[in-house]
């Protein structure tokens, strides 16, 4: 089933494969609509809009923490991030985030797993994207902090209004300074800094 493009942010469009978009300089980001969404949904929409204002990605290696369809990580590709880590316990979710980076011609520099984050042997990761449950944002906060590398950055979204304090609170704790902090209609994006 296709749905209509759309725009997010200054240079992203989430389109359907086989769709004839118009030349407007924007980055297009093919998507098939899945159970796990497309970028409609405002914590998607908020990650992208920041992920297109770092200035630091080209060369990145990335870990996109809950990965589902993949959309952060192809972005982040997009805007010049050399390699990204898919990681999602459900392996549907895995299979989806193939597809679409498959379709956006990204395979090569994607890896797909269904790893625990404990025992992924990869580390020192320049960006993570955790688009998540705040309960597992807290839950394996020291872990994420420890796979960034000093200097790295934690872009976090999925974190209801009345826990963005609490995640924000534990991030700073273990190290981390707040660089963003957007509040959307129902959720908000903590985007940190590893000192």
């Amino acid at each position: 089933m296709n749905y209509q493009p759309l725009t997010i942010g200054n240079r992203f469009r989430i389109q359907p494969p086989g769709c004839s978009a118009p030349d407007d300089g924007r980055i297009a980001l093919i998507m098939r609509r899945g159970a796990f969404g497309s970028g409609e949904h405002e914590t998607t929409a908020s990650c992208l809009e920041i992920l297109e204002q770092l200035d630091d990605l080209v060369g990145a290696r990335v870990l996109d923490f809950g990965s589902g369809t993949g959309i952060l990580s192809i972005a982040a590709l997009r805007l010049g991030a050399a390699h990204t880590v898919c990681l999602d316990i459900d392996p549907r979710a895995v299979q989806t985030a193939r597809d679409n980076t498959d379709l956006n011609g990204l395979l090569a520099q994607t890896t797909h797993t269904t790893t625990p984050l404990d025992q992924l042997t990869a580390s020192d990761f320049d960006l993570i994207l955790a688009n998540i449950y705040a309960d597992i944002l807290l839950a394996c906060a020291a872990e994420l902090i420890n796979r960034t590398r000093p200097g790295g950055q934690l872009l976090l979204s999925g974190i209801p209004w009345e826990e963005n304090y609490s995640v924000r609170q534990t991030y700073e704790r273990l190290g981390c300074t707040v660089l963003k902090n957007r509040l959307l209609a129902e959720y908000s994006t903590v985007l940190l800094r590893k000192s």
